[in-house]
């Protein structure tokens, strides 16, 4: 009688534990395999800070994103290309206009795309450039092919200038959910030529699919190094107020 009261007493808890095993067990992986636990949200969150201070660390988004996406094997060939949207059109913002140095009749091209890997939609990019500033050769094959802008531009030998790096989704702001949105990191930039011109004015928004790979690809084998990227960082997080006067 004694072990058999001892076995109801131990019931409940015994259903509590195992249900909570279960739900545990259930739960879906979300944004490409990664755990809705704090572990896998931690991981996550890493992943994308590191995705950050690479893109921080170098002129050119979209070699970056080739590399991204190649490290965590998102696609093969691991091949990023720029998938036009056509027949939209934005005004260039004034500040962006005055950090571009164009007067206000200066002839300004927009272009957006979406630069993808493989199936994965990783950033979508909004883009003002000054076309007189550029070749005709680069003008025409712009206006003609869905090639990345900074494949087009790359014999300008430009560097990039980032006006503002903007963390979108964090841990802390998930609530203790994983509910990673779309659109997770945000970066506002200049492109400069060889003689120190600004060309381009960019806002290039990245998704949620940069982190659509397994977790166990976020090993530190594959997992670049970046040299300087945590003071670029720290630079970015508080950028002069100038900079950002939007």
């Amino acid at each position: 009688m004694t072990m058999t009261r001892s076995l109801l007493r131990a019931t409940p808890v015994a259903l509590f534990l195992l249900l909570a095993c279960s739900a545990a067990i259930a739960r879906e992986p979300v944004a490409g395999g990664w755990r809705d636990t704090p572990q896998g949200r931690m991981q996550a969150q890493r992943m994308l800070q590191t995705l950050n201070a690479d893109l921080l660390g170098h002129d050119s988004a979209t070699l970056t994103l080739e590399r991204w996406c190649a490290a965590h094997r998102m696609a093969s060939p691991a091949r990023v290309v720029a998938h036009r949207v056509r027949g939209v059109d934005k005004p260039l913002p004034p500040e962006l206009r005055a950090q571009l140095m164009a007067g206000a009749d200066q002839r300004v091209k927009y272009r957006r795309v979406q630069l993808a890997c493989g199936d994965h939609v990783l950033s979508e990019a909004d883009n003002w450039y000054l076309p007189d500033r550029l070749t005709a050769a680069m003008n025409h094959q712009l206006d003609t092919s869905d090639v990345p802008f900074g494949k087009v531009v790359r014999p300008l030998h430009f560097r990039r200038k980032t006006l503002s790096a903007r963390v979108l989704w964090s841990v802390s702001a998930a609530a203790g959910t994983q509910a990673i949105p779309h659109a997770i990191l945000q970066h506002r930039a200049l492109l400069y030529d060889a003689g120190n011109r600004p060309f381009s004015a960019l806002i290039e928004t990245y998704t949620d699919q940069v982190l659509a790979f397994p977790p166990r690809a976020a090993t530190p084998a594959v997992m670049p190094r970046f040299e300087g990227a945590a003071s670029d960082l720290r630079r970015i997080a508080e950028p002069p107020a100038e900079t950002l006067s939007r």
